[in-house]
């Protein structure tokens, strides 16, 4: 391949649970990216499979979707996934191949030396779509080429003829696999501000602002505010009324409320109204409403009043989330 030089790729996350031929393929991906502040997406399929995708494998069919998904993500049109799928066909078989000729890596055996990017990150199927991607729409006239010259004016191949007999078959992966659908993900909501409150449901909308206009009372242990006798809150007796007000009955004690759940899944974002913990499983501390931006409303120790501070922060010993509005 000649020499080519990445031009950035935005940062996206990718969930993929993928319908092919009664096959369920799961792929978590990440595009590895540098200044980009574009939010992680969660994708799902769009309805069944369309197509079929005879002798491809589970892996096969799973890089495959991540091409599509990065390119529909990316504003590229479907004739652009044929494009890639049959390039990828060509250069690994559709896998993520961890040699190649001289330093050629991962998917479109792109060449760290030739300015792709690092071993690791063209060895992510994310990261290598997206870099193709970038090259295929920066070629002047690329959609009324043939696939196989818009193929190679990417990959600058010593076989430029090569990629033509891969035409019908990436034709078909993408049928197979272009049900997938890339949303931005509800972690993107919510600014952190009580100014500018937002949420994805009422509940949690609900109790945000309550949680909000509490803001300069008194920390007060065993506090369960003024409308109960009490000049403030502790921590759990703010989220209590917060989620009082909003209709939603939540144990009093912050242990007691992180046990109650429902729990958000490890590793999933945030969304406004989640109530974020902290301490050990065994022993909860401390508890707090987010409300995006990684801000959270909580009250938070004797001489400080309720007030928006970073939900995460050194030693801070977060466990993880509920999410009470769900």
């Amino acid at each position: 391949m000649g020499s080519k030089v990445w031009a950035g790729v935005a940062a996206l996350v990718f969930v993929i649970p993928l319908l092919v031929g009664g096959l369920i393929i799961g792929v978590a991906i990440q595009v590895f990216s540098s200044g980009s502040s574009a939010g992680p997406l969660t994708c799902a399929p769009g309805g069944a499979a369309t197509g079929a995708a005879p002798g491809k494998t589970a892996e096969q069919l799973g890089n495959a979707a991540t091409v599509v998904a990065v390119g529909r993500q990316m504003g590229v049109p479907e004739s652009g996934w044929v494009v890639a799928i049959a390039a990828a066909l060509q250069e690994s078989g559709l896998r993520n191949l961890s040699y190649g000729d001289r330093d050629s890596l991962g998917l479109f055996q792109q060449r760290p030396s030739m300015g792709w990017g690092s071993p690791q990150q063209v060895t992510t199927p994310a990261y290598a779509a997206s870099t193709f991607f970038e090259h295929l729409i920066a070629t002047p006239h690329w959609q009324t080429m043939s696939v196989n010259d818009a193929a190679q004016a990417v990959q600058g191949s010593g076989f430029p003829n090569a990629y033509a007999q891969h035409e019908d078959e990436a034709r078909a992966i993408v049928a197979a696999v272009s049900g997938v659908r890339c949303e931005p993900a509800p972690a993107t909501v919510g600014s952190g501000d009580c100014g500018a409150v937002e949420a994805a449901t009422a509940a949690a909308m609900t109790a945000i602002n309550y949680a909000c206009g509490q803001r300069g009372l008194p920390y007060e242990w065993g506090g369960n505010g003024p409308l109960n006798g009490d000049q403030g809150f502790d921590c759990s007796g703010l989220t209590k009324a917060a989620y009082d007000a909003a209709g939603i009955s939540l144990p009093r004690t912050a242990h007691a409320q992180y046990q109650a759940g429902p729990r958000v899944a490890a590793g999933q974002p945030l969304l406004p109204g989640d109530l974020v913990y902290y301490g050990a499983p065994s022993r909860i501390r401390h508890v707090g409403v987010y409300i995006g931006g990684g801000k959270m409303v909580n009250a938070p120790d004797f001489g400080k009043p309720v007030q928006v501070g970073n939900y995460r922060y050194p030693g801070d010993n977060y466990v993880g989330a509920t999410r009470p509005a769900r």
